[in-house]
């Protein structure tokens, strides 16, 4: 019986790039899918040499519109069929929504929702009519409340969570599962490119590491379970927003990314 296949995107770095690691360790073959191509088939080797399996980087930018068709319809040419998808790939910007650039806005929502949306029912199709699959959408804390300073973000995430749920109970008995899995602060480089380095979300909080993290996800999406967030804390976190009135969840969301004083 040959190995199953694992889809994982964003992964030459932070939760994706440690995923991977699990995956082949658990005698996965992979297909990664990341923007840096150099980073990506460095990583590719080093898993095939370690784990002995096959591993096929793809440096593909999931934000352009064509991408996540493109990416499926070469996957089918080459006759891979993906048992697990995880949709990691993602990014968020920090700023007032009026402040940052409109494209960097449609940027997020493009990656967060729109390939996501798209590679889960692409690769759901096959694996309804096999009766068997996974599929993991990475989504986050952030999904539980409005996240000012971080609008989009927060608002594509929560989407994520909303979808994944949704879509669990449709496919529930049908031989695939879907599971939406929210890390909370984790230490990557998302938060370079988000801009929040300097937050008190970050400063304060002590993200979580992104192996410990990417653990908690392997061990979920192998459970199937439907909602998994990683860490007690997070988990706490998340649940109290229920219970809160709404402008005051509003405020402490927008409290926690206020930049820490240098004094």
């Amino acid at each position: 019986m040959s190995s199953p296949t694992a889809l994982i995107t964003g992964a030459s770095a932070g939760i994706g790039h440690e995923l991977a690691k699990f995956f082949a360790q658990d005698h996965y073959n992979l297909v990664l899918v990341a923007r840096s191509g150099p980073k990506l088939t460095q990583f590719a080797g080093e898993l095939q040499r370690q784990f002995g399996v096959s591993v096929k980087p793809i440096a593909l930018d999931l934000a352009t519109t064509p991408a996540s068709q493109f990416l499926f319809d070469q996957l089918q040419r080459e006759n891979i069929a993906v048992d697990v998808l995880v949709n990691n790939a993602g990014y968020g910007k920090f700023g007032a929504f009026a402040d940052i650039p409109l494209e960097e806005s449609l940027g997020q929502v493009q990656l967060n929702i729109t390939a996501l949306t798209q590679l889960t029912r692409l690769f759901l199709t096959p694996m309804l009519a096999r009766r068997s699959g996974r599929i993991m959408n990475v989504a986050s804390t952030a999904a539980f409340q409005p996240g000012p300073m971080m609008a989009v973000y927060y608002a594509t995430k929560a989407y994520v969570l909303s979808f994944s749920e949704a879509l669990a109970n449709e496919v529930a008995g049908s031989g695939v599962s879907i599971t939406c899995f929210c890390p909370g602060p984790t230490d990557t480089s998302f938060q370079g490119r988000a801009g929040t380095e300097n937050t008190v979300l970050l400063r304060k909080l002590r993200p979580m590491d992104a192996k410990t993290v990417a653990r908690d996800a392997y061990r979920a999406v192998q459970a199937g379970k439907t909602i998994s967030i990683s860490g007690f804390r997070n988990w706490l976190l998340a649940e109290s927003v229920r219970f809160g009135p709404r402008k005051l969840v509003t405020a402490i969301s927008r409290k926690v990314l206020d930049p820490v004083s240098r004094e």
